[in-house]
């Protein structure tokens, strides 16, 4: 049965499902950034998906990355799938933008977290979602 990861669960807000991995928003609003947790029990890597999930995963990451140029305009959408710190398969979505405080390196590490403000965390979850709606997504309501 698939259960996420006790730190993505700490570090990410639910937003909702496709029909392999759950789409979280990390905490951090330094970055509008995204993370799909494919909903399969103890998979680290995406070779250890199947054919027909490595695909659809796939399919996920590019639905989302669209959505999220439609979304943000960024300068560059960054997409990586690390596990040094969380070995459940995740992949990272984030917005770059070349005026970003990271810009042009990784984000890890180069900013402190900040805080979402209550109207901008409500306006990313509504943004992606409003964009995503339809049959293959389904909107986590809290």
């Amino acid at each position: 049965m698939f259960e996420l990861h006790s730190r993505l669960a700490a570090d990410t807000i639910v937003v909702g499902d496709f029909a392999l991995s759950r789409l979280l928003l990390h905490r951090d609003a330094n970055y509008p950034w995204f993370i799909l947790v494919p909903r399969r029990e103890d998979i680290t890597e995406i070779y250890h998906l199947s054919e027909d999930d490595r695909q659809q995963l796939i399919r996920e990451s590019c639905l989302l990355a669209e959505s999220l140029v439609d979304v943000f305009s960024p300068d560059k959408i960054n997409i990586a799938t690390l596990g040094n710190m969380v070995p459940q398969l995740h992949m990272h979505h984030v917005v770059r933008y070349k005026c970003d405080g990271a810009w042009p390196n990784p984000i890890w590490g180069v900013l402190p977290p900040l805080q979402y403000t209550n109207n901008l965390l409500h306006e990313r979850l509504e943004a992606i979602a409003n964009v995503l709606e339809g049959p293959d997504f389904t909107h986590h309501v809290d």
